[in-house]
């Protein structure tokens, strides 16, 4: 970061010689003598924006201008410094995610390219963001541009005065100031990472020394930056896989060992760049060339070509830092780059894949296809290897950042199976970031063990595992706690507001805060959230979709209906969002409307269990035949959900489809079900048919059905008692 001078511009830009046509605006960055300015010409005339600020310069400049409000925004417009080139910078970073719609430009606009909000702290020093909520203003400060000392080694003016004072020579005992020579490991890249991270914080007040996950959540492979391998296909800032890495989940390695406090390559120029892997890999880089297959000083030779790829994205040069080996059988599967093609270009990853099938006695692949196999499987929706998913988790030699992505991802799944264990995962990892990703995972299972394992977690030694269990309990009363974590669950939830507050301009932050609000039934406080969150991010559709909720409970069913509709302008395809408008317009009484809303979700989504559930009891009346219809495909999509089946059985009943009707509810039992309606609708229907013993055996098994509630068993009980005594 640096003031833009007519200096910097003769030294480093190049003057763009033509326009750039970006929408319906055609832009021109003008760097010649005296000030410089973006032209923007369009629609509405002519337009000047200054350039006040430089922000980057080993791969890219980006350039910032003053606007409303205290707001620093990023220039359409940015130079390539390798190339000497101008660019558009919002297309740049266009993912291009596989498997789906390429992704559009942000508008250079929007709060994504706004410093103050986006760019945070980690391109000036000192940085005070100084937002006002009421005004949505800022009046942002900095100490310095770019990073400086005190960055890593706190506050200096103490540091000044008492070396100063200190006899000519000699060093004061105290040097009061951070010194980072004695940090470990996980502090120092702790402190590299609260940077060089896709993150976000759970508090603002991180200093050197402190570690990660007191202060942030990492993001892992559930985001579509990231491949399914983990390689990087967006902007990811290295921390996640660099925690892949195995050099540094060996406790050994720090950032420092390979960067200077400034960032600079410690090995880039030395005689043998491969000194970088000593000590650790003393016989391997004494002997390289029969380790890498690549002849002594060639490119291919050294470390890093193999263990540290590099790919551009926006522009910008990355390496990748899990320091895994090539992967080409992950590039045939799911598209992701390798080294061996990075390099050699003339070539496939077929090819690739049969050289180091060649090199490698050990098929050093396999796990990491089995891993990215997993993930791949979980984002696409499909729960077929879910017995596999579990055991990943709960395995002695699981990845964390694997882990933590898999448990992320299996928020869509239906299955109980999981419960166990994202349970165990929150009371035994030793992960803080797993233990965080299982207690969010856990939210909404309300059993005695998830509410103990929660409420334990709350007294976890890490500030984010504290936060997230604090949110899955935001809903519980307090009385249902257990007594002895009562107290800790308060102060978790103390810091959870903190910690959603640290951000005040971040519309996720207020986002979240309203979901905690309403979780909680303070729905005043909610609607406030969600409206600030509204405010921030007018294009946001989450909020409009609580907010509807809010509206909902407090009897507005108008001001819901409302928000809903704006949601579905916003994002005219998503299907929840048209599943909520449908069950709203229902239990409005608006019956064609809430029916043109569900056959609508089923458009978007065909495999919606709930949308072809409620269409279906919404036609029993008149149109039987089509309501069967939809009970039926309701059940076969989500077999596990009990009114599904009772509700499909029940309607197969009034049909007289006895013998069907018994064959799910039969299914129903068999699979354990815990649904107490089916068992009563079956025994019903084997008393109607003289099936005495059968309808015994039915009400048995609900007895003995553990799933259901202590009332619902007894109550089955006493059926059986009457039952057996012949009523």
């Amino acid at each position: 970061m640096q003031p833009y001078t007519f200096e910097f511009a003769g030294r480093n830009l190049a003057a763009q010689k033509t326009s750039m046509k970006i929408g319906r605006h055609e832009y021109l960055a003008c760097v010649g003598r005296g000030e410089g300015w973006v032209l923007e010409r369009g629609p509405d005339g002519e337009k000047q924006y200054r350039i006040a600020h430089v922000m980057g310069g080993k791969n890219v400049y980006y350039f910032l201008t003053p606007m409303e409000r205290g707001r620093l925004q990023t220039l359409p417009v940015a130079f390539d410094v390798r190339t000497k080139e101008w660019f558009d910078t919002a297309a740049s970073g266009v993912r291009h995610f596989p498997g789906t719609a390429a992704d559009t430009p942000v508008h250079w606009t929007d709060p994504m390219y706004t410093f103050n909000t986006s760019c945070h702290g980690c391109h000036v020093s000192q940085l005070s963001t100084n937002y006002d909520l009421k005004t949505d203003t800022y009046r942002t400060t900095w100490a310095e541009p770019g990073i400086n000392c005190e960055s890593c080694h706190g506050p200096a003016q103490e540091h000044v005065r008492v070396c100063q004072a200190a006899p000519e020579g000699q060093a004061p005992q105290d040097l009061k100031i951070v010194r980072t020579k004695p940090f470990s490991p996980e502090q120092i890249n702790s402190m590299c990472g609260s940077c060089h991270a896709k993150m976000s914080p759970v508090s603002a007040s991180f200093q050197p020394g402190d570690r990660f996950f007191d202060h942030f959540d990492l993001t892992t492979l559930e985001h579509p930056d990231f491949y399914p391998d983990g390689r990087d296909l967006g902007e990811n800032y290295t921390m996640t896989t660099w925690r892949m890495s195995p050099c540094v989940k060996s406790g050994k390695l720090d950032c420092m060992h390979c960067h200077t406090s400034s960032g600079r390559h410690r090995f880039r120029e030395v005689a043998n760049p491969n000194a970088a892997c000593l000590p650790c890999h003393q016989e391997r880089v004494e002997n390289a060339a029969a380790h890498t297959h690549h002849e002594v000083n060639s490119a291919g030779n050294r470390c890093i070509a193999c263990h540290m790829p590099m790919t551009d994205f926006a522009r910008m040069a990355r390496t990748d830092h899990s320091m895994r080996p090539p992967t080409p059988a992950a590039t045939l599967k799911f598209k992701s780059p390798n080294a061996c093609n990075l390099c050699h270009d003339d070539k496939d990853a077929t090819w690739a894949d049969q050289q180091v099938g060649q090199w490698h006695r050990r098929d050093y692949q396999s796990p990491i296809l089995g891993q990215a196999g997993l993930v791949d499987f979980l984002r696409r929706g499909d729960g077929s290897r879910l017995d596999a998913t579990l055991a990943y988790i709960g395995s002695k030699e699981r990845d964390e950042i694997f882990t933590a992505s898999l448990i992320r991802l299996l928020h869509r799944c239906e299955s109980q199976a999981k419960w166990p264990v994202l349970i165990e995962a929150l009371q035994e990892d030793p992960s803080p970031l797993v233990r965080a990703a299982a207690a969010q995972a856990v939210e909404g299972y309300i059993t005695p063990e998830s509410l103990k394992a929660l409420a334990r977690a709350t007294t976890d030694g890490y500030l984010l595992v504290r936060v997230r269990a604090a949110s899955a309990l935001a809903a519980i009363p307090t009385e249902r706690l257990p007594a002895e974590h009562r107290e800790a669950v308060v102060r978790a939830m103390t810091e959870l507001l903190e910690a959603l507050g640290a951000r005040p301009d971040d519309y996720a932050s207020h986002y979240n805060l309203g979901n905690l609000h309403m979780q909680r039934m303070d729905y005043e406080k909610a609607l406030t959230a969600y409206l600030n969150a509204i405010h921030l991010r007018p294009d946001f559709v989450p909020p409009h979709v609580n907010l509807a909720f809010v509206h909902n409970v407090r009897g507005e069913n108008d001001e819901a209906a409302a928000s809903l509709r704006r949601a579905i302008a916003l994002d005219p395809n998503d299907p929840i969002v048209h599943l909520n408008l449908a069950m709203l317009l229902g239990e409005m009484n608006r019956p064609e409307e809430a029916e043109q809303a569900f056959r609508r979700t089923l458009e978007l989504d065909p495999n919606s269990a709930p949308a072809a559930y409620n269409l279906g009891v919404m036609l029993a009346s008149d149109r039987p035949f089509e309501s069967l219809r939809w009970c039926r495909k309701a059940y076969q999509l989500q077999p596990q959900e009990g009114k599904y089946g009772y509700t499909y059985a029940f309607f197969l009943r009034q049909r007289r489809e006895i013998g069907e009707a018994v064959r799910v509810l039969k299914e129903m039992l068999r699979r354990g079900v815990p649904y107490s309606d089916a068992y009563v609708l079956l025994g019903e229907i084997h008393i109607e048919q003289g099936e005495w013993d059968e309808a015994a055996g039915v009400y048995r098994s609900a007895w003995n059905n553990d799933r259901l509630t202590p009332s619902e068993r007894e109550a089955f009980r006493r059926m059986l008692q009457r039952l057996e005594q012949g009523y």
